[in-house]
């Protein structure tokens, strides 16, 4: 395998017993870019990234962390990395503000960095109001934030994180967000999953897809909004209906004849009459010719999200 920087895992395989929670599973992360795993419960995506963190070995396959064997040299490598599991498991009798400096100290940070690096990551992550209080009495949210902190207290050239926005408000998604943008343009390898592909869709640059524990497909996000997919058209309720009623027949048949299509190849859902088009620019046209043909459109968007159509799918062929 290519000592080259970065996440590389070639043909992994573990089982648990009888059980085989990775199967068969390769891919690459990139430095300067946020790689998602995606996939369903159950599909690998935490097993995966413990053997990845050194904490479980493979039985099979390869793994390397910027060229570093985790399983032949886990020290090297756990310097290498932050890792964030789903659940933050606290030290009952420390702060925030400790819990950071601890675990500083743990990586033989001197206690004055140790110290200037916990306040830095409290503002990164909005905490800095909690420094005092004990780490046990934190939300679930605020817990989640303290376990990102924790993970970039040595400043890891590799991040590992499970499920990083699970609990997250919509104010501390955007925050998420935009810190993980920041930390991949200074060049580090952003490895995250989640089952949420909404989630995930509005920070990754690549995706990774796991069904069953095999990897299935990886992708460039942008890429996957080139491929054809479904996409929702509403128009403007007429005067005597309900704003919330369903589209009829009639308005189904108009939207098929500004599109040049049978009726029957459209169909309902809810408010919207559903639309497939083979791409985002066959999309734009077709906008176009909805306007042109005098149809008062309120809302013109994909049916479903790039990983999560991508997603779909790719699920469906390997079924």
């Amino acid at each position: 395998m290519s000592a080259s920087g970065g996440i590389a895992v070639e043909n992994v395989r573990r089982s648990f017993g009888r059980v085989e929670a990775v199967r068969d599973v390769t891919l690459r992360a990139e430095p300067g870019r946020v790689t998602g795993l995606v996939g369903p419960n159950g599909s690998g995506k935490t097993t995966l990234l413990l053997l990845l963190a050194s904490l479980l070995a493979p039985d099979a396959g390869s793994i390397r962390l910027d060229g570093v064997d985790p399983v032949t040299e886990p020290a090297r490598a756990r310097a290498l990395l932050g890792w964030m599991p789903d659940t933050l498991g606290a030290w009952p009798t420390l702060t925030v503000r400790e819990t950071l400096v601890v675990t500083g100290r743990l990586y033989d940070l001197p206690s004055t960095a140790a110290r200037e690096r916990a306040e830095m990551l409290l503002d990164d992550v909005g905490l800095g109001h909690l420094a005092d209080s004990p780490a046990r009495v934190l939300s679930r949210g605020q817990k989640q934030r303290l376990a990102l902190a924790r993970a970039l207290v040595h400043d890891p050239r590799i991040l590992l994180l499970d499920e990083p926005a699970s609990g997250l408000d919509p104010q501390a998604r955007i925050e998420l967000r935009l810190l993980l943008r920041r930390l991949a343009v200074d060049g580090r390898t952003i490895l995250l999953s989640s089952h949420v592909l909404s989630e995930l869709e509005e920070v990754v640059d690549d995706a990774v897809f796991l069904v069953e524990g095999r990897t299935v497909a990886a992708d460039r996000v942008a890429q996957a909004a080139g491929r054809g997919r479904a996409w929702r058209i509403r128009l403007l309720p007429s005067t005597d209906a309900a704003p919330a009623s369903p589209p009829d027949a009639d308005d189904r048949a108009r939207v098929a004849a500004a599109l040049g299509r049978a009726p029957e190849d459209l169909s309902v859902d809810r408010r919207d009459v559903l639309a497939p088009f083979a791409s985002d620019a066959e999309a734009a046209r077709a906008l176009q010719a909805l306007i042109g043909a005098g149809l008062d459109v309120t809302e013109f968007a994909p049916a479903t999200g790039d990983l999560e159509h991508t997603f779909l799918d790719l699920r469906g062929g390997a079924e």
